[in-house]
């Protein structure tokens, strides 16, 4: 996790080599710990992390995925049009979002991930 928080406050000195140029998929793991043991998974989060050339995330690319991120949040009714016209633009932007920043695992690989969580 601390490897990873480097990555993501762009640390010129955090570099995962193997996967340089390349877009990875990745699961992150919500965990009940007690007593350093695993109780249950809290949630599983599923998505794509981008890298450029020097095995870095690519900060383009993440901001981009924030920024559409960002977007998701319902507007606030405003009174510039009638109740009866819906602003949809927050559910087309949570289909972009989850179209080109997430990924659904098959019923496969999510059992071996819950497998390997859970020993």
């Amino acid at each position: 996790m601390t490897r990873l928080d480097r990555l993501l406050h762009f640390d010129r000195a955090e570099t995962l080599q193997q996967y340089a140029g390349k877009r990875v998929r990745c699961a992150m793991a919500s965990l009940v710990v007690e007593g350093r043991q695993v109780l249950s998974i809290r949630n599983i989060d599923y998505f794509f992390l981008s890298f450029d050339d020097q095995g870095r995330i690519n900060k383009k690319e993440w901001e981009n995925g924030m920024r559409l991120g960002m977007e998701l949040l319902p507007s606030i009714p405003d009174g510039r049009y009638p109740k009866q016209v819906i602003n949809a633009q927050y559910r087309f932007a949570r289909r972009r979002y989850e179209h080109e920043f997430k990924w659904k695992p098959s019923r496969n690989v999510e059992q071996a991930i819950v497998a390997t969580v859970l020993g």
